[in-house]
């Protein structure tokens, strides 16, 4: 009953209705249906209320909504226009330059906003009509820009490891406690968002390598700007300044307020927050219609994940009751190869997952069942949230159901077909599957710097 109810509620999203109610509605029908056929004790829906207050008590997901308005205020103020703009003319030299800008400027957007979705159409947007008028070619172009849009997967503060955090932590000390430890250990946001630093910035170096190599390869798909066109050097040398301090700032504060250890991320999301204002501000762009705009965007978004960790949370319960955990416990201890044949059997089912449901959905519904699973066999908790996050990432660019080629394909001009499209993001996936076994073979990437900074 417990797998039907999970090929269900697939089932039900396939057919295009709303993820939250998908999820709640096929829980409570099978629990009904349980509970009518002596299969299932409703005594266990009791456990709602308690599981409810939780969420609404929990102060890591205060930082949801928080980091929510720090990345639509900074997508309606034009920072990234201008940062575009500005590294097109630092790097436009080079063969390949506009798309390293595409990729650069994809990165200080993933690390000041956190959302893919508002990454890959704003970038979309802003540069795919550019770099088609250069003579970039429409795939290498599409997928650049879908690569760089998903950064905001992996590179902190990302929505997806603050909503991880929370998930991994709580996992863990059930693992720990199912293990006989009384007194378990917790795993922050923070150690999350240190352990993803270094993967995001490897990650990045790895399509900055592979643009430079389609440079010097073919070098018609990804000309040079014409010297004519490209400003001074102490004028450029101004404009980047300019263009780069905002971001870099907001960066700062954020995370180095997390690394320093003056705030938790939750106290470093309200800085965020209060410094994209002041960073508008200071832009000229806040305007109240505009900041009434952003407080709906983000009132929309904030409801959306809430509605859906609630739902959720409905689904898993009635998951374990129907005992759910025993079967894929039982699944994953049978497979051969032990931990690292029960890690790669997650990895693929997320990936696959992935094609059919939002990061939100697997985090809340995928992690809590496998998590306990995995770091009860002695997996570190902080590389496991980032390989899932990484894995989450490659799957959003995999064709045909990745979101980001959705998100691309809706602002995309009819020149760039949906062939081009999937042909632009193959080479990306191939980089990420090459930075998932790096960090698979060298762990230390991942938990090095949480273990210099925390201990």
């Amino acid at each position: 009953m417990s797998l039907a109810m999970f090929a269900t509620v697939c089932l039900v999203l396939l057919a295009g209705y709303p993820v939250a109610f998908s999820l709640a509605g096929t829980a409570l029908g099978f629990a009904l249906l349980g509970g009518a056929t002596g299969m299932f004790d409703l005594v266990f829906l009791q456990a709602l209320p308690n599981r409810l207050y939780a969420t609404m008590t929990n102060e890591t997901l205060i930082a949801v909504p928080l980091f929510i308005f720090m990345g639509v205020l900074m997508e309606r103020s034009r920072i990234a226009e201008s940062l575009l703009d500005s590294m097109a003319m630092l790097f436009g030299r080079l063969r390949g330059g506009l798309a390293i800008s595409v990729t650069l400027v994809g990165m200080l957007m993933a690390a000041s906003t956190g959302i893919v979705g508002a990454t890959v159409v704003t970038m979309g947007l802003l540069s795919l009509p550019t770099l088609l008028k250069r003579g970039y070619s429409p795939s290498l172009s599409a997928g650049t820009i879908c690569a760089a849009g998903t950064l905001g997967q992996i590179i902190p503060p990302s929505i997806i490891l603050v909503l991880l955090g929370d998930v991994i932590s709580t996992a863990y000390q059930q693992a720990q406690l199912e293990m006989g430890n009384y007194a378990p250990q917790s795993v922050s946001v923070g150690d999350l968002f240190l352990g993803a630093l270094i993967p995001g910035l490897m990650l990045v170096l790895l399509y900055i390598i592979y643009l430079l190599g389609i440079a010097w390869l073919k070098p018609a798909s990804s000309p040079a700007m014409p010297p004519d066109e490209l400003p001074s050097a102490g004028n450029l040398l101004w404009q980047v300044i300019a263009a780069m301090l905002p971001p870099l700032l907001l960066i700062v504060m954020v995370l180095g307020s997390i690394i320093a250890g003056a705030a938790t991320p939750t106290e470093a999301a309200s800085v965020g927050a209060l410094g994209a204002l002041l960073l508008a501000g200071l832009k000229r762009e806040l305007k109240l219609p505009m900041l009434r705009e952003v407080m709906r965007s983000t009132t929309r978004i904030s409801s959306m994940v809430f509605l859906i960790l609630i739902a959720a949370s409905v689904f898993s319960l009635v998951f374990r009751g129907y005992g759910g955990d025993d079967v894929v416990r039982d699944w994953l201890t049978g497979l051969p190869g032990g931990v690292v044949g029960a890690m790669m059997a997650v990895m693929l089912v997320m990936f696959l997952l992935g094609f059919v449901l939002d990061f939100i959905e697997i985090t809340f519904v995928v992690v809590p069942i496998v998590g306990p699973l995995l770091l009860g066999m002695g997996l570190d908790p902080i590389w496991l949230g980032v390989m899932i996050a990484l894995n989450l990432q490659t799957s959003f660019l995999t064709p045909p159901f990745g979101f980001a080629l959705f998100y691309l394909r809706g602002v995309a001009p009819p020149s760039v077909s949906t062939r081009d499209i999937y042909r632009g993001v193959i080479p990306y996936i191939v980089i990420q599957i090459i930075a998932l076994g790096l960090i698979a073979l060298f762990p230390a990437l991942v938990t090095w710097l949480p273990g210099l900074v925390f201990n």
